[in-house]
């Protein structure tokens, strides 16, 4: 833990296991394409899921759909992230306890909110529109939407927004050293699913985050 104060100008925010944990109910929707598709699914839970949340989607697709070739992979996943983005609009898990007071005290400090996540298009979406955060949230990104991956989009996201000291919250080693390849601070979200090595903070519950030294 560095524990070096500065000033931030903006949050950015990973998804799973941070904001909310769709491991259920991706898993349960992900076993039923498989099953359609005559793959084994067996092995698809949210457990297992949990340790695959973070990486890009074609990674986790290799993961979870060792049998396949490259082309069954590809339309697989498309189905399975549109079945998915689906579903989770019609049940949507809880935002983790404390989320929506969290950004109620950054939108009173007029300190933008911005999601940034390894998942498909149209993902963070779902996110927002099911629990109707768009008046909270300033701006998504993901590899979905560019192609590249986390690191890369945390810079666009600098970019566009003119940031000077933003900082990037996640909760996986994955979520660190995008933020450290990005240049920018990070914040361990320690309740989520995984670990983090040297974060700058660690929080255990989002409600944590509106008391750390740097606003």
């Amino acid at each position: 833990m560095n524990n070096t104060p500065f000033k931030t100008d903006a949050l950015l925010f990973d998804v799973d296991g941070t904001l909310w944990d769709s491991s259920e109910q991706v898993a349960e929707t992900w076993k039923q394409a498989c099953a359609e598709a005559g793959l084994p699914s067996e092995h698809i839970t949210a457990s297992g899921l949990k340790k695959e949340f973070g990486k890009l989607m074609t990674d986790i697709a290799i993961s979870l759909f060792p049998t396949a070739n490259e082309e069954q992979r590809a339309i697989l996943l498309e189905t399975c992230c549109t079945r998915e983005n689906e579903d989770l609009l019609k049940n949507p898990p809880a935002l983790y306890p404390g989320v929506r007071e969290l950004f109620d005290i950054l939108k009173a400090r007029k300190i933008p909110i911005i999601i940034i996540s390894n998942c498909q298009a149209g993902y963070i979406e779902v996110l927002i529109e099911s629990h109707h955060l768009e008046s909270y949230v300033a701006g998504h990104l993901c590899p979905g939407d560019t192609g590249m991956k986390k690191a890369d989009n945390i810079r666009l996201t600098v970019s566009r927004f003119n940031l000077k000291s933003p900082v990037y919250i996640g909760d996986t080693t994955g979520d660190e050293e995008a933020a450290a390849d990005a240049g920018i601070p990070f914040i361990h979200a320690a309740y989520g699913f995984g670990t983090a090595q040297n974060p700058d903070y660690t929080v255990q519950k989002p409600l944590d985050i509106a008391s750390l030294p740097i606003f």
